[in-house]
């Protein structure tokens, strides 16, 4: 007999913890809502980071001798952006940076 109250008590108990979790999701808005990358600042030249990093908003226009003919942060293995605009970039933690840009720790997408 005492296991059957076990049972019904602890079933009693999941449907309060149910009830109480579906609460929350609702008064709380629902699940946490993630960044967008057009969301995120995008990084500037002058940011310490970059500096040391020696990105640059154009390729094109840098004069580092690391730069070869075609690498921008668009095919750069830390950029998960698009080909086009700003994108986040894993060496910029919550910032985005250009496409276009570059920087001296560019790595290539692997195929």
């Amino acid at each position: 007999m005492s296991h059957e109250k076990d049972i019904e008590s602890r079933r009693r108990f999941l449907k309060a913890a149910a009830g109480t979790a579906a609460a929350a999701v609702v008064i709380g808005g629902g699940l946490p809502r993630f960044a967008r990358a057009a969301d995120l600042p995008h990084v500037a030249e002058s940011d310490p980071t970059a500096k040391a990093l020696g990105y640059v908003e154009d390729a094109s226009k840098t004069s580092d001798a690391k730069h070869k003919a075609g690498d921008d942060c668009a095919n750069c293995q830390f950029y998960s952006g698009g080909a086009t605009g700003y994108g986040p970039c894993q060496l910029f933690p919550g910032k985005s940076v250009n496409a276009k840009g570059w920087c001296v720790s560019h790595a290539p997408k692997k195929a």
